[in-house]
C-alpha cells in the first residue's frame, strides 16, 4: 500500500466527471492510469481537498479501513491506495470496464437458471469474503454489480462499500438505517439489531430477480412496501416461475427468511446443491422472458435516476414561498439533513447512488409534509386568506412574538387584527424565501420545524425592503390533520410589514 509503488506514469480522463448526479463527494474526477510496478490496470479517483466537509473526510477514511480489510479478495472493486497530494485525495480503484452485470445478462444471445446460479455464486463468495473479514456491505443491488472487462464470462465484482460497517463477529447491533428501499432486510425496517444476514436477504432478492427480471417485493406506496418486506409476503406467480427448478425456489426461501437466525449464511448457501452441483440441478433451459422483464427492470431504474435528476434541477417552492438555491433543494430531495449546520449529527448512512435511501423513507416523507405545511401556512398570511390559515391553526395556539411585547398569546384573536385591518396593505408585492428549514419529529404526532423566514417586499412609496425573522413552529396532527399549535417568532415589531408576521 506504499505511495512510492503506485507512482503514475501517465494518465487520461475516464468515461465522465462524477460518478452519478447524486454522489456526495463534491467534484469528484476519474482518470485511467497506468501505473509502473505492477500490470494492473486501475482507475484513479481525485477531489480537490479544501471542498470536502467533515463528513467526506470520514468517507474517505471509512473506505480505506473497508479496503484494507478486504485486500486479498477478487470478487469486489478493490481500493489499492489513498493518497493525498498537491491539494487533492486520490483512491486508486481496480479498472472494471464490463459495465453492470444485469445490462450484460440482456445482452447475451442465451441465458438459463444455470447462467444464474453462476452469477449468485460469484455474489455469494465475494459476500462470504466479506462477511469473513467482518464486513457487512449493507448495499447489495444490480446497480453495484460490475464486470472486470467486457470479455464473455468476466468475473462479477462487487462495488461501493460506502455503506459498509464493521461488525463484531456474529453480533447483532443497530448500526443505523441504511440501504435501498428493495433490498432493505426486515430487520433492519423493523429498527431491530441487524448483522450479516441483511447481506443475504439482498441476494435472495437479486436472485429472484435474476430468475424472473422483476423483484419479489413491489408497490408504488412505500408503506405498503415495507409492510411485505417486513411479512416475507412474496410468491412464485405463474406461467414464468413453473419452469424454474424447486431447488431454485428453495434457496431464494432460504434467503428471504424473515427470522435473520434461520436465514441461510453464505457459506451454507455456496453449499447449496443448486449452486455446487449447478450442472446436474440447474436448468439450461434459454429463459427468454425472464432477459425481456429484464430489459424494462434495467430500463425503469435507468429511468427513475434520469428523473430524480430532472426533478434536482428543477423543482421549486410554491410560487410565494421560494428554495433559496439549488443545492439547497438537491440536498431536500435527497433526502439528507436540512438543517443550517453541515455534517450535523445524522444517524443516517449516506450511498453513493441516488437510488439509494438516504434515511427512513417514512422519516423522510413526514418531515417533507411538514416543510410543505409550513410553506402553506406562510403563503396564507402573504396573500392575506385568514379562512385558509385558520385551517392549519389550532384555535388555541400560542405565540410568541415581538408584536405581543413579551407576552404569551393564546387563540386567534390577536392574530385576526392583522389579518382584518392590515394584510396586503402595507406593500404593493411580497415574497418569502425560508432558509435552512429544520423538522424534528416528536412521536407520530408531533413535530418542531425552525427556520429563517426571509421576506422581501414593495412599500407603496415603491421602495424594496427585505425583513429576516428566524420562526419555529410546533405542529400537532389530530384525526389526521396538522395544525400549527405553538410558533416562537424573533424580529423587529416596528416594521410596517407586521401584516406577514404569524
Amino acid at each position: 500500500m506504499a505511495v512510492n509503488s503506485l507512482s503514475p506514469t501517465r494518465a487520461r480522463l475516464f468515461i465522465r466527471p462524477s460518478a452519478n448526479e447524486s454522489d456526495p463527494r463534491p467534484n469528484a474526477l476519474f482518470k485511467k492510469t497506468a501505473f509502473r510496478h505492477t500490470a494492473a490496470k486501475l482507475f484513479r479517483r481525485f477531489c480537490g481537498i479544501n471542498t470536502f466537509s467533515s463528513r467526506d473526510g470520514h468517507w474517505r477514511g471509512h473506505l480505506v479501513t473497508i479496503g484494507r480489510l478486504l485486500i486479498r479478495s477478487r470478487r469486489w472493486l478493490r481500493l489499492h491506495d489513498s493518497i493525498q497530494e498537491e491539494g487533492y485525495h486520490y483512491l486508486i480503484f481496480d479498472l472494471v470496464t464490463g459495465g453492470e452485470l444485469f445490462e450484460d445478462i440482456v445482452a447475451r444471445e442465451y441465458y438459463s437458471e444455470a447462467d444464474a446460479s453462476h452469477c449468485i455464486q460469484q455474489i455469494l463468495e465475494s459476500v462470504s469474503h466479506c462477511h469473513q473479514n467482518s464486513v457487512v456491505h449493507r448495499d447489495l443491488k444490480p446497480e453495484n454489480l460490475l464486470l472486470a472487462s467486457k470479455a464473455k464470462g468476466a468475473a462479477v465484482k462487487l462495488a461501493d462499500f460506502g455503506l459498509a460497517i464493521e461488525v463484531q463477529g456474529e453480533q447483532q447491533a443497530w448500526y443505523g438505517f441504511a440501504g435501498t428501499p428493495g433490498y432493505l432486510s426486515p430487520e433492519v425496517l423493523k429498527k431491530d439489531p441487524y448483522g450479516k444476514p441483511v447481506d443475504i436477504w439482498a441476494c435472495g432478492v437479486i436472485l429472484y430477480i435474476l430468475l424472473v427480471g422483476y423483484p419479489p417485493f413491489w408497490d408504488e406506496d412505500q408503506h405498503r412496501l415495507y409492510a411485505q418486506i417486513k411479512a416475507g409476503a412474496y410468491d412464485y406467480p405463474s406461467p414464468e416461475w413453473d419452469t424454474v427448478t424447486p431447488e431454485a425456489k428453495n434457496l431464494i426461501n432460504s434467503m428471504l427468511t424473515v427470522n435473520p437466525a434461520k436465514r441461510i449464511t453464505a457459506g451454507e448457501a455456496l453449499k447449496h446443491p443448486w449452486i455446487c452441483q449447478r450442472e446436474r440441478v440447474a436448468s439450461t433451459l434459454h429463459r427468454q422472458e425472464t432477459v425481456d422483464c429484464l430489459k424494462k427492470f434495467n430500463a425503469r431504474r435507468k429511468l427513475k435516476g434520469a428523473i430524480l435528476t430532472t426533478m434536482l434541477a428543477t423543482r421549486n417552492f410554491s410560487s410565494h414561498v421560494t428554495a433559496p438555491n439549488q443545492d439547497n433543494m438537491c440536498k431536500f430531495l435527497n433526502g439528507r439533513s436540512i438543517m443550517a449546520k453541515k455534517g450535523e449529527g445524522s444517524q443516517v448512512k449516506e450511498s453513493t447512488d441516488s437510488s439509494t435511501t438516504l434515511e427512513d423513507e417514512d422519516v423522510k416523507a413526514r418531515k417533507q409534509e411538514i416543510v410543505k405545511i409550513t410553506e402553506q401556512l406562510i403563503d396564507a398570511i402573504n396573500t392575506g386568506d385568514y379562512e385558509t390559515y385558520t385551517k392549519y391553526c389550532d384555535p388555541h395556539i400560542t405565540a410568541f412574538e415581538p408584536e405581543a411585547l413579551g407576552n404569551l398569546i393564546e387563540g386567534m384573536d390577536f392574530h385576526k387584527f392583522y389579518f382584518d385591518n392590515a394584510s396586503g396593505k402595507n406593500c404593493k408585492s411580497l415574497n418569502t424565501t425560508i432558509l435552512n428549514p429544520t423538522v424534528h419529529l416528536l412521536g407520530e404526532d408531533g413535530a418542531c420545524v425552525a427556520y429563517i423566514r426571509l421576506t422581501q417586499y414593495i412599500d407603496k412609496t415603491g421602495l424594496a425592503h427585505t425583513q429576516q425573522s428566524e420562526e419555529t413552529r410546533v405542529w400537532h396532527k389530530r384525526d389526521g390533520k396538522w395544525q400549527s399549535v405553538h410558533f416562537h417568532r424573533s424580529g423587529s415589531a416596528s416594521s410596517p410589514f407586521t401584516s406577514v408576521h404569524k
